[in-house]
């Protein structure tokens, strides 16, 4: 059998080492690419476009709560994609899924069960966990279609908004990405009009709805400049 090519993208060094040893008990013989931040995952997606698949933590730096699998879905569809997270919301867990993911897997599931839905995602199929909800409580019509909008965004559209949703500047964005601040501007214009919003606080607001949780929703400052 030949190697599994993984990419694991988790904030925490050490999580994604454990990760790491559980999979190759999970797999057998597996390369482990590691992201830290979404900075990390767009490079590595990118870079590693026939990875096997993608195990993601929701809460990295550079995402606001489902951006980051809505990102991958719609930039890579190719690469299969299982959430690993503490969380274990039955809801949470629905909403990972109509977003796209082949598994939800919960961090402290005992290896016989992440070895079965590695292995039934490998396999091409989507592995559903017993807790999931089943009640129709998941993923409203109005979270789909802003996840829909967002996955029409361009990468440096993507990170644009993911910044500001953190409240950065212009000028700050365009330090970070080493980009003059017209350029932001302008991907702020194409964002506006991608997300069928009219200013910075709106298209805020619509990235909150892909929260985690609604207490993720915190309170920032904004500006127009």
């Amino acid at each position: 059998m030949s190697t599994i090519q993984v990419i694991v993208a988790d904030d925490h060094p050490l999580f994604r080492e454990a990760l790491g040893l559980a999979l190759k008990q999970a797999l057998g013989d597996v390369e482990i690419i590691q992201a830290g931040n979404m900075a990390d995952l767009e490079q590595r997606a990118r870079e590693h476009s026939s990875a096997d698949l993608v195990l993601l933590d929701l809460h990295m730096p550079g995402v606001q709560g489902f951006s980051a699998l809505i990102y991958l879905r719609a930039h890579h569809p190719e690469l299969p994609v299982c959430v690993i997270s503490a969380n274990n919301n039955p809801v949470v867990m629905q909403r990972a899924m109509d977003h796209g993911a082949a598994a939800f897997i919960h961090k402290s599931a005992p290896i016989d069960e992440i070895r079965a839905a590695l292995q039934t995602v490998l396999a091409g199929d989507i592995w559903q966990s017993a807790d999931l909800d089943r009640s129709g409580n998941g993923t409203g019509a109005d979270e789909l279609e802003v996840a829909e909008r967002i996955g029409e965004l361009t990468p440096q559209q993507f990170r644009v908004l993911m910044m500001v949703a953190e409240g950065l500047l212009n000028k700050q964005i365009a330090y970070d990405l080493d980009i003059s601040e017209a350029t932001v501007k302008a991907h702020m214009t194409a964002i506006f009009r991608k997300l069928g919003v009219s200013n910075r606080t709106q298209a805020v607001l619509m990235t909150q709805r892909l929260a985690v949780e609604p207490t993720e929703s915190g309170q920032h400052g904004f500006s127009e400049r």
